[in-house]
């Protein structure tokens, strides 16, 4: 077998440097590269995929860039999807024991997270394996053997452990066999480096520990941050509706780009996106120029976004509606139409009909701020009725279009 030729060791230290935190050590990956270099061979660089969360947003991109930027290097990418471990429940940065999945679950969320990651991943490169292969072989003796390598005392110094400890919030044991699982991990595939955000910085330490007890060389470990959302504040969670995901449509994707605070969009160029190291100088450049409009530097940010994971005419499209629907005030051309038999109907109940509001109190208020019209007409009294009629278009916040028909 020939061997791969691989970048320079410092060109290829200088892109897996790139948005990184930590790398520990850094000194043995240096090592590892230098053998990697010498005798032709490919690293294996692990990421494990929680398989809890099937879809995925450009918060999760930051760490599969990463990883695709290891591919490109010449390295092999290894996803481990937790089928197993994802019924015992990842209690990483939880302060409350998390709810275990079925093995059929994590099954199918597993393989929605492929056919999401290989947006980024080169699919071809990229070997999946789910970890119920060397997991669910395991005796209670083996596990038993597994539990006298790791302290009590020491898994109790994680974070989201000692605080649940300290506020007397229930910790289940099963919850300390998740990093001990996941560093068995390791040990299946022999991993040279494993990645991971910085909420998981203890269970990759936990796989060093591990393999070393096991007698395979320890990996090393780059752990990357952890974007902030479109609000600017959280950290990037569908359940705080601040995330644009890599499977939204392009329309969707814009307007969330669009949305997002002026302070992120540089973070958001350099850890989402790969705009050469010399675009991001200039793209900083602007951002501290007080005659360039932001805003233009995040319609940018947002066809990149949209040419990355649709394409090129998708962005200019999307752009376009955009422009059509906030800058020009008109309608877009895409309206969904509901159909109804009712002639009359509360402005509370047309909003509530076109699953535009959850609840009646929420209707309210966004009558109550302006947030509602009719063919372009505000409505501004909660109690107004309204004459449906074919056509009619019930417009909701900035983006909520609905077409009525008889």
């Amino acid at each position: 077998m020939s061997k791969i030729k691989f970048p320079t060791l410092n060109e290829q230290m200088d892109l897996i440097k790139r948005g990184a935190v930590e790398i520990i050590p850094e000194d043995e990956l240096v090592k590892k590269l230098e053998r990697s270099l010498e005798e032709g061979k490919p690293l294996n660089i692990k990421l494990g995929c929680d398989p809890s969360r099937p879809d995925l947003h450009i918060g999760h991109s930051v760490v599969l860039r990463k990883l695709a930027q290891f591919q490109t290097l010449g390295h092999k990418a290894i996803l481990i999807v937790g089928d197993f471990t994802g019924m015992i429940g990842d209690p990483s940065g939880r302060n409350a024991t998390r709810p275990a999945l079925t093995i059929e679950e994590t099954r199918a969320n597993g393989e929605s997270y492929f056919n999401q990651a290989t947006k980024i991943l080169d699919r071809a490169k990229t070997r999946m394996v789910y970890n119920s292969e060397w997991l669910s072989k395991m005796s209670f003796g083996d596990v038993i053997n597994l539990s006298s390598k790791y302290t009590v005392a020491r898994m109790i110094e994680r974070d989201d452990f000692e605080k649940r400890f300290k506020a007397s919030k229930p910790i289940s044991i099963h919850e300390f066999l998740y990093p001990l699982a996941q560093a068995m991990d390791s040990v299946a595939i022999k991993s040279d480096v494993e990645l991971g955000g910085t909420d998981q910085k203890f269970n990759l330490l936990v796989g060093r520990d591990i393999q070393r007890e096991y007698g395979v060389e320890p990996q090393c470990i780059l752990t990357m941050p952890l974007i902030v959302g479109t609000d600017g504040v959280e950290k990037m969670s569908k359940s705080y509706d601040n995330y644009i995901g890599i499977s939204d449509s392009p329309k969707e994707m814009y307007g969330r780009t669009l949305s997002i605070p002026d302070d992120i969009i540089y973070l958001y160029y350099e850890l989402a996106t790969d705009t050469p190291e010399e675009e991001l100088v200039e793209i900083k450049q602007q951002l501290d120029d007080t005659n360039v409009n932001p805003r233009d530097i995040k319609r940018r940010l947002a066809r990149t976004f949209i040419e990355m994971y649709h394409n090129e005419d998708e962005a200019i499209k999307a752009e376009e509606e955009f422009d059509k629907v906030f800058i020009k005030k008109e309608v877009p051309d895409d309206i969904p139409e509901l159909r109804t038999s009712e002639e009359e109907i509360g402005i509370l109940d047309l909003i509530l009909k076109a699953n535009f509001a959850p609840s009646k109190g929420e209707a309210k208020r966004l009558v109550t701020q302006g947030g509602v019209s009719i063919n372009g007409k505000k409505v501004a009294d909660v109690g107004t009725k309204i004459k449906v009629e074919n056509g009619m278009i019930l417009k909701v916040g900035k983006r909520k279009f609905i077409k009525f028909k008889l």
